[in-house]
């Protein structure tokens, strides 16, 4: 007999190619980890240490499911990421060792109310309303590493309504992956379930109720998603 007072949620989770389910823990993403979309964000893009924020886990969308558009916000953007999922932790990584504890891969969407986030800048406030809303997270399936290996290149790319806006290769992150995963360590005690977003390209915008985004990763995958207004699926 259980002696929770009332039955918890089932576990978040993500799909595997192939079969399976990543149960998810923890949503670290990484800001302004490409030199162009520090510009565009008004930053300094100089390879300054990496910051994080997080997300709530419940926020994944997930097999192709609409995400609803979030209340409090006329101002919805896209940011296209790889997210790197693990399967080990610990504290103070090496980063020679990091990759050792990726499970796999898949596709993401870092989905933030701009508007919000400005404000929050502006009065020196924290960002998670801006950040962790809900259906904030939108991922396509892992792809196990063992399948793929561990990219550190290919085009990273974003289609709204089959029209390109972010394009860039893997290669250009200002934090490569083994050294956000040891950076992120000295922070936090990482642990299996961990999903990390390694940050977005240029060209973030603005999407509407209706808009189709097609997220994809050379080597990796893709995912699709539709922007749906709140309560009810897109047609």
């Amino acid at each position: 007999m259980s002696d929770f007072v009332f039955s918890p949620a089932p576990p978040p989770f993500v799909p595997v190619l192939g079969g399976g389910r990543f149960p998810v823990r923890r949503i670290f993403c990484v800001g302004r980890n490409y030199a162009e979309h520090a510009r565009e964000m008004g930053a300094d893009p100089e390879r300054e240490a990496p910051f994080f924020f997080t997300k709530p886990a419940d926020a994944l969308v997930i097999a192709g499911a609409d995400m609803p558009y979030p209340a409090q916000t006329t101002s919805l953007h896209y940011e296209v990421e790889l997210v790197a999922a693990l399967s080990g932790g610990g504290e103070d990584i090496e980063a020679a060792r990091a990759l050792d504890l990726v499970f796999g891969y898949a596709v993401g969407l870092d989905m933030t109310r701009r508007d919000l986030q400005a404000d929050a800048k502006k009065s020196g406030r924290p960002w998670d309303m801006a950040k962790g809303f809900d259906a904030s997270a939108p991922i396509g399936d892992l792809v196990p590493a063992a399948r793929i290996g561990h990219p550190a290149h290919g085009r990273l790319e974003l289609k709204v309504n089959g029209n390109v806006r972010q394009s860039a290769d893997m290669s250009a992150m200002i934090w490569s992956l083994p050294e956000t995963i040891a950076f992120l360590s000295r922070l936090v005690r990482l642990a299996p379930g961990d999903l990390i977003f390694t940050g977005t390209p240029a060209g973030v915008g603005a999407v509407e109720i209706g808009d189709r985004m097609e997220g994809s990763i050379e080597g990796v995958g893709s995912l699709v998603t539709v922007v749906a207004a709140r309560g009810r699926p897109s047609a």
